[in-house]
């Protein structure tokens, strides 16, 4: 099991769990769900074999097939998780303004305690360019999602009065996140030389110190 989520909770015996299953069938298909995102983070899509997964997981591809129907619908569910994790953590409202922003520095924090969930991003994200990959549209949304909440808090922020309100939020929340997701690279290849929260709290810092001047 992957150490970046805890092992679900079993469901009273004989209970059905999500989806009609049983609560074994349930644990089951969430144990290689951990697996495929290990083994997606650690090869990429296009290398990782269902093969590999199912030997990890104690069955045979049929058996993974069983409770996936193919290799690009595991992909699917194990970004829906990556993003169900994600959500959970920022709870049922966002922060407003330039406090969204350091929300995003305790996110890294946070990201550093689980690395899988990191390298599953970064590999996968960079895979996503190449053409018909089964995730690019995921990507293309996910950016686009980002973009509309950084550029939402900025233009908060204009409002509240933290920033002048001539600034280019589109701008600079594309540099927001291309620092965070340069950020995550480097961590990946060197943790030791990288401090991310630091790095980006100092980023972001020196952005809205910009925002700020006249």
């Amino acid at each position: 099991m992957s150490k970046d989520k805890a092992a679900p909770t079993a469901s009273p015996t004989g209970a059905r769990s999500r989806r009609g299953r049983s609560s074994a069938a349930q644990e089951r298909h969430d144990e290689i769900l951990q697996i495929a995102m290990e083994v997606f983070a650690a090869r990429g899509y296009g290398k990782a074999s269902l093969a590999e997964i199912a030997d990890r997981a104690g069955l045979t591809q049929a058996g993974v097939l069983h409770y996936f129907r193919s290799k690009a619908n595991l992909l699917t569910e194990v970004l829906d998780l990556r993003d169900a994790t994600d959500i959970a953590e920022l709870g049922p409202e966002r922060p407003r303004g330039l406090a969204f922003l350091k929300h995003l520095v305790d996110t890294t924090r946070h990201n550093a305690e689980r690395e899988g969930i990191v390298r599953l991003y970064a590999v996968l994200s960079a895979e996503s360019v190449t053409d018909d990959h089964p995730a690019r549209g995921y990507f293309r949304n996910r950016y686009a999602g980002l973009r509309t909440f950084v550029t939402e808090a900025l233009t908060e922020a204009c409002e509240l009065g933290e920033v002048r309100d001539d600034v280019n939020v589109s701008a600079a929340a594309n540099a927001i996140i291309a620092v965070m997701d340069g950020l995550q690279v480097q961590w990946l290849l060197d943790p030791d030389a990288v401090d991310m929260a630091e790095s980006t709290d100092q980023a972001i810092r020196s952005l809205v110190d910009t925002l700020r001047d006249k």
